[in-house]
């Protein structure tokens, strides 16, 4: 009996992350297809994902949880990083996400602006803040704490779908100009940093007022 249970145990593992990766996938098809994402139900998501809808339910305690999981989940499908580690893949971030949130605008945009995709993003808050803040610290360790809350702060921000979107939408910019244009500005905070230069310091410098 022991032998049959480790060799029944990889397969039902697999079987287990299979069926869990078939239902994110759906949830990702009707997110993509739906003229209405708030108006996907569990019955759908079990439909196109051909399982029974008690089977989300052994993944996945509620909805909440589902689309907890499911934005990280649609980010590493995309192949955007959602756990940068320095300073460098922070202002780089843009330049390497930007384009695949293109690639795929319409799960991308409602994930922005239905309230499932609003839920689903707010459960990555804690974590991103957290991810980001660590990220940040070597190149912020220097400045006090309001000061770093303002530059992580703009890096959450020149670092987002959000972000993306207005750049297409209002600055007409494709993905990969919005992504190069997003970088470039972290980039230049970052740098004004590093030479110990603040946005602030260079106006009042630039007005002849030294203090």
């Amino acid at each position: 009996m022991s032998l049959t249970r480790v060799y029944n145990s990889p397969i039902r593992a697999a079987q287990f992350r299979e069926t869990r990766e078939a239902i994110l996938s759906a949830l990702f098809s009707l997110m993509e297809s739906a003229a209405t994402p708030d108006d996907i139900g569990m019955d759908a998501i079990a439909a196109e994902a051909g399982v029974q809808r008690r089977t989300i339910f052994r993944h996945f305690e509620s909805k909440e949880e589902l689309l907890r999981a499911f934005w990280p989940w649609l980010n590493a499908r995309i192949g955007a990083s959602i756990k940068p580690m320095t300073p460098e893949e922070i202002s780089g971030g843009p330049r390497q996400a930007f384009p695949l949130f293109e690639a795929h605008e319409a799960a991308i945009r409602a994930a922005l602006h239905s309230r499932t995709g609003r839920e689903m993003r707010a459960g990555t808050i804690a974590d991103r803040r957290r991810d980001f803040s660590a990220a940040l610290a070597p190149a912020l360790d220097t400045l006090l704490h309001v000061e770093r809350q303002k530059i992580e702060a703009l890096a959450h921000l020149l670092y987002s779908a959000s972000a993306w979107e207005v750049l297409k939408d209002y600055g007409g910019l494709d993905g990969t100009q919005a992504g190069e244009a997003a970088s470039w500005a972290l980039e230049l905070i970052l740098s004004a940093i590093n030479s110990g230069e603040t946005a602030a310091d260079a106006t009042i410098a630039a007005k002849g007022d030294t203090r």
